[in-house]
């Protein structure tokens, strides 16, 4: 679903480095890897690529199992610049990941539901792999604090599944609040089959993963309890950051009106070769982070509920 849009944004980024004189005067030039596979092929097709000089700087849009199998599978002076939400931890010099922490994407979020919403007892649904894993891990010491607790959990399988089974323990649990680390498809099957049980306008939902497209994948939403915890809402109407309108703007009349929307996970991959571009150049790699975000469904766009500060 997010696809389209990364690779356009990818595209974008590198007509604006090249029209500004490139790489030391070189174009920069993108080459596409597949990171819908296994997290082994994966890593070996890019470490091939690598070996064979087919790129210099690596921008990962993938899941962080493919992630962690990439840094595993490169050379230490092989460069990699991640932007989605990670799995926190130490990385091996040359990673650079400009997307938030489990800590620092959900903790705010979490607090905010938990006192504003009366949201006391959670449950926490993800796919099986590192990433929602360590959301979970931060969702449970963040929840203690703040008082409320953790009444069910469950981690599926990437691919087609019962989300029925999922719904089902949201119910026997008297959840009154759900933390969603599915990603992609999985999510999208979730959502719609919680709206199905009824339980969409009783029962808070809040994701970090669900952005414009997934959104859109719904239908929308105008429930005023879905939530979502992304570094960005790229696609919000009343988007208040004008670098980010400025984007938009250029995204139409690169790609034109019916171009996939922006969502926050292409605006990461702008975000990312721009990075690579200026590391390759020798430029200094300083970048403003984000400060927490939430953000609530209002039919097919998000409206800032905690809007990003500068940190």
């Amino acid at each position: 679903m997010t696809a389209p849009s990364a690779l356009d944004l990818a595209g974008l980024a590198a007509d604006e480095v090249n029209a500004a004189g490139g790489i030391g005067g070189r174009p920069v030039e993108l080459v596409a890897v597949d990171s819908g596979r296994t997290p082994a092929v994966v890593a070996a097709d890019a470490a091939a690529l690598h070996r064979a000089g087919a790129f210099d700087l690596l921008v990962g849009f993938h899941t962080s199992d493919v992630h962690r199998a990439l840094e595993r599978a490169l050379p230490p002076e092989a460069r990699y610049v991640f932007p989605p939400p990670h799995e926190g931890g130490r990385r091996r010099p040359g990673v650079l990941r400009i997307g938030p922490s489990p800590l620092e994407q959900h903790a705010a979020a979490l607090r905010w539901l938990t006192l504003n919403r009366r949201a006391r007892r959670w449950v926490l649904l993800g796919t099986d792999y590192v990433w929602p894993r360590t959301v979970h891990r931060a969702a449970r010491q963040v929840l203690s604090a703040a008082g409320a607790q953790v009444v069910g959990e469950a981690f599926v399988p990437f691919g087609p599944g019962d989300a029925g089974l999922l719904v089902d323990l949201v119910l026997r649990s008297r959840a009154d609040a759900v933390l969603l680390s599915l990603v992609g498809r999985d999510l999208v099957a979730f959502n719609r089959e919680f709206t199905r049980a009824g339980l969409d306008r009783r029962v808070v939902r809040l994701s970090g993963a669900l952005e414009e497209n997934g959104l859109y994948a719904l239908g929308g939403d105008a429930t005023g309890e879905l939530f979502a915890c992304m570094p960005s809402f790229a696609a919000s109407e009343d988007a208040s950051d004008e670098g980010q309108l400025a984007l938009q703007e250029r995204h139409a009349r690169r790609s034109g009106p019916r171009a996939p929307v922006i969502c926050a996970y292409a605006r990461g991959v702008y975000d990312g070769v721009r990075l690579a571009a200026a590391l390759a150049d020798g430029r200094p790699a300083a970048r403003a982070s984000a400060g927490p975000r939430l953000g609530r469904a209002d039919g097919l766009v998000f409206r800032d509920v905690l809007p990003a500060r500068a940190s």
